[in-house]
């Protein structure tokens, strides 16, 4: 189905909400009674705890996510300094494969060491690990809470870097009929529609988006050939929501996610896709023994196909890559009075996938060998965690116990006739981990905290990192079956400040480390293998500022990383981790003169960093401006009116020996916001 006709179902089929006489109804008169009291859900998760406060905490709004000049996710998540992917580049001109997330220049590889929750759901891929950032759409969500650090605790295996949970809107927040359509410069299209009702206590909408247009060059003017293609994209995506009440403390939730993203780099043919339906059901009781039980399922797929950059014919093509995710969580907080808040749970996941492709001849177009390799990892962890609050003083503890499984991970290789060529089986891993997390926020006054939290965390190696090796021309990188899991240590201390009304400030000093850290590592001119190295250290400063004063509102953030990879005796020793820059920056100015207006500009600033672990192949620093606008044109309408890059600064994503590829040049979009 194409997206537009899928756009178009989504619609049609969501059109029955506005039917249901319940959305008429005030919000006094919606919801269950029980003993005269009404019943409303809230279709979100437990709330935050006091104890969270010990660490570095960012939350954005709904404006926030909204108000970007690319209207992606990616990019509103940027405006937290040391948020980043592998590369430069967005979902709309990368290979999904390299959209791994990651907070603290931790980075290395493209592997998500960022956990990214959607509604309590874990993100990434469950084979690759990449975040589906196209498939997840600004306009449908109410927040967004960041956490840098902070080790896995009650968040789960992965939640190396940080945590990022995001939290899906409600008829409240989205109203009844949400969307808009926009064109740039290039004549690439945006279309986006929400419909929502509130459905007796409960709620319901349907949300649906397509993204199309032809794309920019991402090589440079100098090196295209007649082959170079521009980074063609075509995505859709859409989200079903319900939410009702189950008695008059607990409510359900189910949501159903479905996206198809396709895309082209740099040449013709070279293409790449990636598929997805992720379903999850969850309880949230509110009541005094409060509990949180979610389950879900994910089905994955992503296809690629590599051209050759000297014959421009295809060299290999990953036809299939079928992976599952299936997990859940449970969390439970004991009545144990009001100075305590006591979190106990169990959460699990299983990841499992394998690959299929095709190794082509250039010279000759003939296949040379079909591979298949795959494995299932799975992560069992046990977490409790006491916060406790004395005063002024607020005092957080947590103790976790993973036990994990990376097995059945095989390699297998056949010519084109079918003879085997290589057949591999490899051994199994299995072993219990234990991490631990604490901190304490003492309230100095009414203006000024200050914190301090120590924590671990563990990250498994994904199945891609395991056994598929990769080609970004001329370099190969192979997997390796032998890596085991990554292990954080982290410190930090800050200093939260109110200086005035609608004035904050933040200063956090922090030290991450991650032992048997997973890096692309050099071993010749044109091969790299993932390895577990010593581990990755990083040291530095984060800083945010907030005012809100009037119609001004002011978001800042910067973050300056000292961060090195550690391996003894290795000519990388001492240096900067790939893909890792110094200084990140970014500032927001937005203004709301009047109701329903809302005009801002983003600066962003990420500074000089490497292609590899040799330091070499520089990206230079890059600055880029954004804006956004939006005008009410009546009670319904707006303008809507965006900008990305609007100095046209080149931004380099990839250097590999000279081979160059760009990211999005200046884009200006326009075109009609609808809300009811």
């Amino acid at each position: 189905m194409t997206g537009r006709r899928f756009l178009i179902a989504t619609l049609a089929a969501s059109a029955a909400l506005t039917a249901v006489p319940a959305y008429a109804q005030t919000s006094e008169q919606i919801g269950l009674t029980q003993y005269g009291e009404p019943i409303f859900v809230e279709g979100e998760g437990l709330p935050d705890t006091e104890g969270s406060e010990a660490y570095d905490v960012t939350e954005l709004d709904r404006e926030d996510l909204i108000a970007t000049g690319s209207g992606r996710i990616e990019d509103a998540l940027s405006n937290i300094a040391g948020f980043q992917q592998f590369r430069r580049s967005d979902s709309r001109s990368s290979n999904p494969s390299a959209q791994g997330a990651t907070l603290r220049a931790l980075g290395g590889n493209a592997t998500s060491r960022a956990l990214i929750l959607l509604d309590g759901v874990p993100m990434s891929d469950p084979f690759f690990g990449y975040i589906p950032f196209s498939a997840i759409a600004p306009e449908r969500l109410d927040s967004a809470r960041v956490t840098r650090g902070g080790g896995s605790g009650p968040f789960g295996a992965g939640a190396l870097a940080g945590t990022i949970e995001l939290t899906s809107g409600d008829p409240q927040s989205l109203g009844a009929f949400s969307g808009h359509a926009l064109i740039n410069d290039r004549e690439e299209t945006e279309m986006t529609g929400t419909l929502a009702a509130r459905l007796g206590s409960g709620f319901a909408l349907v949300s649906g988006r397509w993204d199309r247009g032809k794309g920019f060059y991402t090589t440079p003017g100098d090196q295209r050939v007649p082959a170079t293609a521009r980074a063609r994209y075509d995505s859709w995506s859409t989200q079903l929501r319900g939410v009702a009440p189950i008695s008059d403390t607990v409510e359900a939730q189910a949501n159903v996610l479905l996206f198809n993203d396709n895309r082209t780099l740099r040449f013709d043919g070279a293409n790449s896709s990636s598929e997805g339906q992720d379903a999850s059901l969850r309880f949230v009781g509110r009541g005094d023994w409060a509990f949180d039980l979610l389950g879900y399922v994910q089905a994955r797929n992503f296809t690629n196909v590599v051209i050759s950059s000297t014959r421009f014919v295809p060299v290999l093509d990953q036809s299939n890559t079928p992976s599952t995710g299936l997990g859940g969580k449970f969390e439970i907080r004991p009545p144990v009075g009001d100075a305590h808040t006591l979190r106990l749970g169990v959460d699990y996941r299983k990841s499992d996938g394998e690959l299929f492709e095709t190794a082509i001849s250039a010279f000759t177009g003939a296949v040379t060998s079909r591979r298949n390799a795959g494995g299932t990892n799975t992560d069992l962890g046990l977490f409790a965690e006491n916060d406790f609050k004395l005063g002024a003083l607020t005092l957080t503890a947590g103790a976790r116990a993973d036990r994990y499984t990376i097995r059945d991970g095989f390699y297998i290789a056949r010519a084109a006739d079918g003879a085997l060529q290589e057949e591999t089986y490899y051994d199994n891993q299995s072993d219990w981990r234990g991490s631990f997390r604490g901190g304490l926020v003492y309230d100095v006054s009414d203006r000024l905290s200050l914190r301090a939290a120590a924590y671990t965390g563990l990250r498994l190696p994904t199945l891609n990192e395991l056994y598929r090796p990769f080609v970004v021309f001329p370099v190969t990188t192979k997997a390796n079956a032998e890596l085991t899991p990554e292990k954080l240590e982290g410190y930090e201390a800050g200093i939260d400040l109110t200086a005035g009304e609608g004035v904050t400030l933040s200063l956090t000093a922090i030290d991450n480390k991650v032992k048997d850290a997973v890096a692309n590592v050099t071993l010749d001119d044109v091969t790299r293998q993932r390895q577990n190295i010593d581990a990755i250290h990083a040291r530095g400063i984060e800083l945010s500022a907030g005012i809100e004063r009037g119609i001004v509102r002011f978001n800042g953030s910067l973050a300056y990383t000292d961060a090195e990879a550690q391996q003894e005796g290795a000519d990388f020793d001492g240096f900067r981790p790939a893909q890792t820059p110094k200084w990140v920056a970014g500032a927001t100015l937005a203004l709301e003169p009047a109701e329903g207006w809302l005009l801002s500009a983003t600066v962003r600033h990420v500074g000089r960093q490497f292609e590899s672990d040799q330091e070499s192949d520089a990206l230079p620093a890059a600055t880029t401006i954004d804006a956004y606008a939006r005008v009410p044109v009546g009670d319904r309408f707006a303008i809507v009116l965006r900008g990305e890059n609007l100095g046209d600064e080149e931004i380099v994503t990839r250097n590999q020996g000279g081979s160059v590829d760009l990211g999005t040049p200046r884009t200006v979009w326009a075109g009609i916001g609808i809300g009811f």
